[in-house]
């Protein structure tokens, strides 16, 4: 996604009067499988805006047929990207993000840069300690060589299966597969994998700024990348925040794919009724 279609987004919000909401993509997806959401929460009188991580491809196909362009992309360059584009709106947004894009809305929330937050099946940041043998198991395509770390990383159908499509039919999945999945930077998962050793990981979340906001965590029933102990350590850690409210559920039956599959109304349903609460 380019950064000019971004500022385009941002100057629609901007010129709309509306409160914006920001949505952030995680590994393997592009920022149009937002796009069904951004119709909903339009709907809903907001101005939604897919931001995309630097060098983001506008289309799948794109991204499929030049997937080197994902190499080389940390969870710090990231955050400071969509930390620039996010302050040129002139209201402060709600955001939402599923897995690195859930980490990340964490990331600019403890920045004070979001007026509430949704973060969806989010990658564990630093001093969150469970590691589920499925989530090892879903991380294998780029933990197991470490040359990823500089690489873009596509998954497999089976890998795919796996990690996000585990809760779907065959058929579905290969048609999720086919639709959004495109090829990933491998560094951010390192950086995940070795944040508890790292003092100075760029998966450090500011959990107690007083100027975080209201903050839900939606956890899939059925994720194998993102597994309820993972979400609800975040959310242990998050809820000592005495400043903001912190919240959490559980979407039963669902895996990591419950921003992009058949059931994604359902999620977009409970992400709109957190952030109208708010705004």
């Amino acid at each position: 996604m380019s950064v000019s279609h971004d500022v385009q987004q941002i100057e629609q919000a901007n010129s709309s009067g509306r409160t914006p909401v920001v949505f952030v993509h995680g590994l393997w997806l592009l920022p149009s499988s937002w796009d069904r959401w951004a119709t909903v929460f339009a709907e809903a009188g907001y101005a939604p805006v897919t931001l995309g991580w630097p060098d983001d491809p506008d289309t799948v196909a794109e991204a499929k047929a030049h997937p080197e362009v994902f190499a080389h992309k940390t969870v710090g360059q990231i955050a400071d990207h969509l930390t620039e584009l996010i302050g040129k709106l002139e209201r402060r947004p709600a955001v939402v993000g599923h897995s690195f894009g859930g980490l990340l809305a964490q990331i600019l929330a403890g920045r004070g840069l979001s007026a509430a937050s949704v973060a969806i099946d989010p990658a564990p940041f630093r001093g969150v300690l469970p590691l589920p043998v499925s989530s090892l198991r879903a991380s294998v395509p780029v933990l197991g060589n470490p040359a990823n770390i500089h690489r873009a990383v596509p998954l497999t159908y089976e890998q795919f299966r796996y990690a996000f499509a585990n809760a779907v039919t065959e058929e579905e999945a290969k048609e999720l597969y086919e639709t959004f999945s495109v090829a990933a930077p491998g560094a951010p998962l390192f950086q995940a994998a070795t944040a508890n050793f790292n003092p100075w990981s760029e998966t450090k979340v500011n959990s107690r700024s007083p100027e975080r906001g209201p903050l839900l965590i939606i956890s899939g029933e059925k994720d194998n990348t993102v597994p309820w102990a993972i979400a609800n350590a975040s959310y242990k850690k998050q809820k000592r925040n005495e400043a903001a409210v912190t919240e959490i559920v559980e979407i039963p039956g669902r895996g990591h794919s419950l921003t992009i599959d058949s059931g994604w109304r359902e999620v977009a349903d409970t992400a709109l009724a957190f952030v109208r609460r708010f705004l």
